[in-house]
């Protein structure tokens, strides 16, 4: 008569299972600079795939989107193409909206002078990678107090439809005394074409009269920005 050796009770378990808490266990004592990009998205891809070594995956979303900003921005239908369930992909969307969130909350209501660097940033973080032009309004009071923004409108690869009228309408209907104006190109390259020079005269002739003033009209580009202040457009 044989008798058969018992099972150690893990035998069972996927390899993965022993990485995943080791990789918990670092960030929760080391902190996240301690971990690498891809090992940082697979902790958040481990609750929405929970029977999967997600190492490959990770690091395949950040070859394909180039850095993790662009991960936990890029389009659902981009995400789905690169194996990602909606429950994932819905995982990697929100951590972005919240960082975007928490980056706005950090500017409205400080003074313009003081927190321009971090306006620039939030405006690059929220529209650097969006794949159609968008018209945001930053709204000022008049001690030059960030109050708000907005996405005013978004248009196709290479253009929004803006309409002077309807700016200074939105900019009275917060009670702001300034704007900032900003869109991105697509392209890539933020060098001002000439109906982004035309419109942005039009907005400021349109403002005058009411007594609000154009701060800065600035292009969003891939890794650039361009201020029209800067330009000498202003």
């Amino acid at each position: 008569m044989t008798v058969e050796a018992a099972a150690p009770e893990d035998a069972a378990k996927p390899h993965y299972y022993g990485h995943r808490q080791r990789l918990r266990e670092r960030l929760l004592t080391a902190g996240g600079d301690a971990l690498q990009d891809y090992e940082l998205l697979e902790l958040l891809l481990f609750a929405a795939i929970p029977r999967r070594d997600v190492k490959p995956l990770a690091k395949k979303l950040l070859s394909e989107f180039k850095g993790l900003w662009s991960v936990v921005h890029a389009p659902r239908e981009r995400l789905l193409a690169c194996g990602l369930s909606d429950a994932a992909a819905a995982t990697l969307i929100v951590t972005g909206a919240i960082a975007l969130r928490a980056q706005k909350k950090a500017i409205v209501g400080g003074a313009l002078l003081n927190n321009w660097q971090r306006i620039v940033d939030y405006c690059r973080m929220a529209m650097a990678h969006e794949t159609v032009e968008q018209f945001r309004l930053l709204f000022l009071d008049r001690k030059n107090h960030l109050i708000g923004e907005e996405v005013h409108q978004r248009g196709t690869i290479d253009h929004a439809p803006v309409y002077p009228r309807e700016v200074v309408k939105r900019a009275l209907d917060i009670g702001a005394g300034a704007l900032v104006l900003v869109h991105n190109h697509p392209s890539g390259d933020p060098t001002p074409s000439k109906d982004d020079i035309a419109m942005t005269r039009a907005i400021i002739d349109a403002c005058k009269p009411l007594g609000l003033t154009v701060h800065d009209h600035i292009i969003i580009g891939h890794a650039e920005t361009v201020s029209f202040k800067g330009l000498g457009l202003l």
